[in-house]
């Protein structure tokens, strides 16, 4: 020991200081992995739900006494929001993302003809 106040007494507490930086360091390159998995569910489940509420729009559409063009838009986008979906899976969430609001849109612009 020099003596000096800032000097470490034990010289093995900087290895395991070290080492749980490495595994600090190991966790957050981890992370990005939970983040791509997160953004694949994300993707997958929106793009499902939207489907499926597009699907049920067109049908009480189709029931009711709209146009052609309203069922027909709500069944195009529910298709393309099911399209993302899969691509959300596969793991093209920007892809995905794109064409989730292509498929809100088109279902919005359905029901602007209504």
């Amino acid at each position: 020991m020099s003596g000096r106040a800032d000097s470490d007494p034990f010289p093995d507490t900087q290895a395991d200081d070290a080492a749980g930086l490495d595994d600090e360091r190991a966790e957050q390159a981890g992370d990005g992995e939970g983040e791509a998995r997160r953004a694949r569910w994300a993707a997958a489940g929106t793009g499902g739900v939207l489907a499926l509420a597009g699907v049920a729009a067109a049908l009480l559409r189709i029931a009711g006494s709209a146009p052609v063009l309203v069922p027909a838009a709500y069944a195009g986008g529910a298709a393309v929001c099911g399209l993302a979906a899969v691509l959300g899976v596969r793991g093209r969430t920007r892809r995905a993302l794109w064409l989730l609001v292509a498929g809100l849109l088109v279902m919005a612009l359905g029901d602007q003809f209504d």
